[in-house]
């Protein structure tokens, strides 16, 4: 299962996986998937090398000069954990489709007639 895979399951059924909808428990999940497979000697796939790109396109879309992570930093423009979550599902498709990283190709409106 490719890295952007995993994460569309985690954002359908996010208990499965992070035990409850929080991006706290999202970044340890992430960061435990990655030091599983440097551990392993499984070298990065283009989607892996592509989300530490997420990272820095955050800090420009916030306009961020700290050194916040960048669940730190959409949790500061959340009301709670949940909704910390559910933002950064809503902003990785849109850096995923604006960086044309999607696997899944962006729905396109109809032509008029």
């Amino acid at each position: 299962m490719e890295l952007y895979d995993l994460l569309q399951a985690i954002e359908k059924r996010p208990a499965m996986y992070l035990g409850q909808p929080s991006i706290t428990q999202l970044s340890s999940f992430l960061a435990g998937y990655f030091f599983a497979r440097r551990q392993l000697g499984i070298s990065e796939t283009e989607q892996e090398q592509r989300f530490s790109e997420f990272q820095a396109w955050i800090e420009k879309k916030f306009n961020l000069n700290s050194s916040q992570s960048w669940d730190e930093a959409i949790r500061g423009f959340a009301q709670d954990e949940p909704s910390a979550l559910s933002q950064f599902f809503a902003l990785f498709n849109e850096f995923s489709h604006t960086n044309g990283l999607s696997s899944v190709p962006a729905i396109k409106p109809p032509l008029a007639s």
